[in-house]
């Protein structure tokens, strides 16, 4: 049977395109891959344009009432936890609210709203294979190997 092999890309609307596509490559330091910002209205995004076009998709015309709830979050990976120190400090200096910063075990996760209000998931992988759900607020100013060994001590616990 064919399988998917993983998520090529998301994309989104947007109600102010540049707007979005300033915070996109600015804060979260995402590449404009190509664009058609006059005809359809498209951003194209990628974390390495050469690896791979794009990841994530900007398009003109949210067309949803102020209240209606289309994305439940998008998460962006990074290579480390000092990533997720520096996209504290962007956010921040942005003025925009963390609502949390957790450890899932599995995984350490930052979560914020993006100016249109769909939440955003930064999140560093830890290797540890611990059961979902699971979401203890942590502090990045802990040391790496605190975290990481706090994480670890999850797995053991919830095995």
């Amino acid at each position: 049977m064919s399988q998917i092999t993983g998520l090529g890309h998301v994309g989104i609307y947007a109600d102010d395109l540049m707007k979005q596509r300033d915070f996109y490559t600015r804060v979260m330091g995402l590449t404009i891959a190509d664009e058609d910002l006059e005809g359809r209205g498209m951003v194209f995004l990628s974390a390495d344009p050469v690896a791979e076009h794009h990841e994530f998709v900007l398009m003109k015309g949210r067309v949803t009432s102020d209240d209606a709830r289309v994305i439940q979050q998008i998460s962006f990976k990074v290579g480390n936890i000092d990533d997720m120190r520096e996209f504290k400090t962007r956010l921040e200096a942005e003025d925009l609210q963390i609502e949390r910063i957790v450890s899932h075990g599995n995984a350490f996760g930052m979560y914020f709203f993006d100016p249109e209000g769909n939440r955003i998931e930064v999140y560093y992988k830890t290797g540890y294979p611990v059961p979902q759900p699971h979401g203890d607020p942590i502090d990045l100013e802990q040391s790496d190997a605190d975290l990481l060994a706090d994480a670890k001590d999850l797995l053991l616990t919830k095995q």
